[in-house]
């Protein structure tokens, strides 16, 4: 029988339990997945769960089963009460399944942006977990220039997200994207937004932009941690400036994502 995980720290799954991971328990991230839990409940678990099975099966993860089996125990698992960010992985080499239990971090409603673009510099850049190591280095640059988040950028200039959150901005009453031929991650939480967008006859459409023809427009990043994040700063150390828009929409589409959470699965 599985048992409870209520301690903070990396947990290394097998269909007998869940050891804490070892000092050999180390690896390459393959894969890795997470989401905001509050209370036992999260938003788009279900998408989440068909992310990291996809992920695992591109990069020859365990079988189909296995990875059903672990999934299913580590719901179980998840604590009911509190606010977490776990964060499910597969690792190199010998493909261990681990659960990072962490408490979420405080969150925030806007955030502050570096408008120096970036070169984008994931090797995966569809596939979270690979990366992570080097988009946490291009987030602490960012950091030192008084920002929270940086934006990548492609070769030619243009916008894909930022180093840890899907990139959208508004263009009157269009919501826009990069354009999906970019290496973009394919984000569950602005899946999300462009779901209640096509059913509330918003109008979408994906655009090219650089990060200087972002100035002015409504700005939101967005990932599963923080929600919609709307660009309040762009903050940069060139003489350029740029101005971030209102943020008109950010508010009520915030509500609309909290009360979309759902309780965990319950059973094994």
């Amino acid at each position: 029988m599985t048992q409870p995980a209520v301690l903070e720290g990396l947990l290394e799954w097998s269909p007998a339990g869940w050891p804490a991971a070892g000092p050999d328990s180390g690896g390459r991230l393959l894969v890795a997945d997470s989401w905001l839990l509050r209370d036992g409940r999260v938003r788009g678990f279900e998408r989440h769960r068909e992310r990291f099975l996809r992920a695992c099966g591109a990069c020859d993860g365990p079988p189909l089963r296995r990875l059903i089996e672990f999934w299913r125990d580590m719901t179980a698992v998840l604590p009911r009460t509190g606010e977490w960010f776990p964060r499910v992985e597969l690792t190199a080499g010998s493909h261990r399944l681990r659960l990072l239990l962490r408490q979420a971090p405080p969150l925030a409603r806007d955030v502050r942006v570096w408008a120096v673009g970036q070169p984008d510099p994931r090797t995966v850049p569809r596939r979270k977990g690979p990366d992570l190591d080097s988009l946490a280095r291009v987030r602490k640059r960012a950091l030192s220039h008084g920002a929270e988040e940086a934006v990548l950028i492609a070769p030619s200039g243009v916008v894909l997200e930022g180093a840890h959150s899907s990139l959208v901005w508004w263009e009157d009453d269009t919501l826009c994207l990069p354009s999906p031929q970019l290496p973009v991650l394919a984000g569950v939480t602005i899946g999300l937004i462009q779901e209640r967008a096509a059913r509330d006859g918003i109008r979408v459409a994906h655009r090219e932009r650089t990060v200087g023809e972002l100035d002015g427009c409504e700005v939101w990043l967005v990932n599963a941690l923080h929600g919609i994040r709307p660009v309040a700063e762009w903050t940069e150390w060139t003489e350029r400036s740029m101005t971030a828009g209102t943020a008109v929409r950010a508010a009520e589409w915030r509500a609309w994502l909290e009360d979309i959470m759902e309780p965990l699965p319950e059973g094994r």
